[in-house]
């Protein structure tokens, strides 16, 4: 562990050592308001089983806890982020950990599984500022200080969040096992009212770099209301894919259309299309993202609850059994973060990825506790390395001028990843997290690995991050 804590804290002092002209004392509000989000999003998948059973709801109850955060989040983060663009990240971070205090109190005291669910939509508003805003100061401070790739705080960045969303299983079970699940609910308090203080001390007051946009009319309210209307009907279609539900599709594909008529004759659009439809690098990465966030949270759920009902393990234990997949992703992330090149990173994580769905097709009721350990060992590897690399990709190949737009739809592709595992898991999982079930989503890994595997070895431009000087993929390529 000693070893694990030190490659945690190199980041830290390689910032010290490669990047002095970024404003330290952001450091702080920047990381911690980026993981609160993903210590959410990972803290619920060994609070489902206990949840069940305290309100008598089965799985596919359960899992609009998921399904909620996420939704609320995959539309918020890019609207957030567009704000962010425009009038600094100041006011956006201090409301969203507000509004994150609330949920972990309406969440703590919650009478029943609708005011969880309402907690958790509050939790994906208001955790929807920290990553835009941080990357949005990253670009920021890059070009006050004039070193364009701050690449010590990116892999700080990454890992932080990266150990966040490993870690929250085994600290979600330490704190199930002190007070019951509502203390994954309460731990969002001292978090906030901490973002709260930093952010109100060291965030700066006025906004970077369009501090003359102070004006409601900026901001492209049509453009808002197309892009959620879209997304919110896709994602709940995801969530429930029966031919029943195909009024959904049709009524995101008016919404699509709405949106790019709007975005097109916008003066300023929430989404720039014609920017974004002339960037197919990015484009790619997004693509590259949902791939990957599905089979991360494929693993991150569906496993976490076999492991519990499965193979019959608390959920302390079981939080326990993840934690070597926090240690593999650390020391990779460490390893491997202050490279420049992304490709050869990206076709690795692809292909262990592939090796994980296949473990799992061979894990079955009395599968060895040592045997799970290694698996989660393996699992770590493709953790420490894509979400690092799509990462440094979009900061790189984004608009600068909209870097929290970009980094807020980033997180959106992450979370529809997210909403496809979890309507996976549901769909494996209709009763109970059985074996049979884990066979049928091993099989599901598989074929979304190779996908992205192949996704990533014909993309020809991501060969171009890291060749110059300073690293950057040409935007419009």
């Amino acid at each position: 562990m000693t070893a694990v804590l030190e490659r945690v804290a190199a980041p830290l002092r390689r910032i010290h050592r490669d990047d002095n002209g970024f404003d330290r004392k952001l450091i702080a509000p920047m990381v911690l308001g980026s993981i609160l989000n993903p210590i959410n999003s990972s803290i619920i998948a060994v609070s489902l089983v206990p949840i069940g059973r305290a309100f008598g709801a089965p799985p596919a109850q359960t899992a609009w806890l998921i399904s909620a955060l996420y939704l609320a989040t995959a539309v918020g983060q890019p609207v957030v982020g567009r704000l962010v663009d425009l009038y600094g990240p100041r006011r956006l971070f201090l409301a969203g950990t507000a509004l994150t205090g609330i949920a972990g109190v309406l969440g703590t005291f919650a009478p029943n599984l609708g005011v969880l669910i309402l907690a958790r939509v509050i939790l994906g508003f208001g955790t929807c500022a920290g990553y835009p805003s941080a990357m949005y100061l990253l670009r920021s401070e890059s070009e006050r200080s004039g070193k364009d790739s701050p690449g010590g705080i990116l892999t700080l960045l990454a890992v932080a969040n990266q150990t966040i969303s490993v870690i929250g299983p085994s600290l979600g079970g330490v704190l199930i096992g002190l007070g019951g699940w509502r203390t994954t609910f309460a731990v969002n308090l001292p978090l906030a009212v901490a973002g709260f203080v930093l952010g109100w001390l060291r965030f700066p007051n006025a906004d970077v770099r369009q501090g003359d946009s102070r004006s409601l009319s900026r901001i492209d309210f049509a453009g808002i209301v197309a892009f959620a209307g879209m997304l919110v009907a896709l994602l709940l279609f995801v969530m429930t894919p029966r031919v029943s539900n195909l009024y959904l599709l049709a009524i995101s594909a008016v919404c699509a259309v709405a949106l790019v008529i709007r975005e097109l004759r916008a003066a300023e659009p929430f989404i720039d299309l014609r920017v974004l439809g002339g960037n197919l690098p990015l484009v790619a990465t997004y693509a590259r993202t949902v791939l990957a966030a599905t089979v991360t949270y494929c693993y991150l759920y569906g496993f976490t609850q076999w492991l519990e009902e499965g193979r019959g393990l608390s959920a302390s234990v079981a939080g326990l059994v993840l934690l070597p997949t926090f240690v593999t992703a650390i020391l990779v992330s460490t390893t491997t973060g202050r490279g420049p090149r992304i490709r050869g990173k990206l076709v690795v994580g692809a292909l262990v990825q592939l090796i994980s769905g296949a473990l799992l097709l061979l894990t079955h009721g009395a599968t060895a506790i040592w045997l799970l350990l290694g698996f989660a060992l393996v699992v770590g590897v493709p953790q420490g390395l894509l979400n690092l690399a799509n990462q440094n990709a979009v900061y790189h190949q984004a608009d600068p001028t909209r870097m929290g737009s970009s980094a807020g739809l980033l997180r959106t592709f992450t979370y529809l990843g997210a909403l496809i595992a979890s309507s996976a898991n549901g769909a494996f999982f209709p009763v109970t997290a059985n074996t049979a079930g884990l066979h049928d989503l091993g099989l599901f890994v598989l074929v979304v690995s190779g996908v992205l595997l192949v996704v990533t070895v014909l993309d020809r431009s991501l060969a171009r991050v890291g060749r110059t000087g300073t690293g950057e993929t040409p935007r419009n390529s």
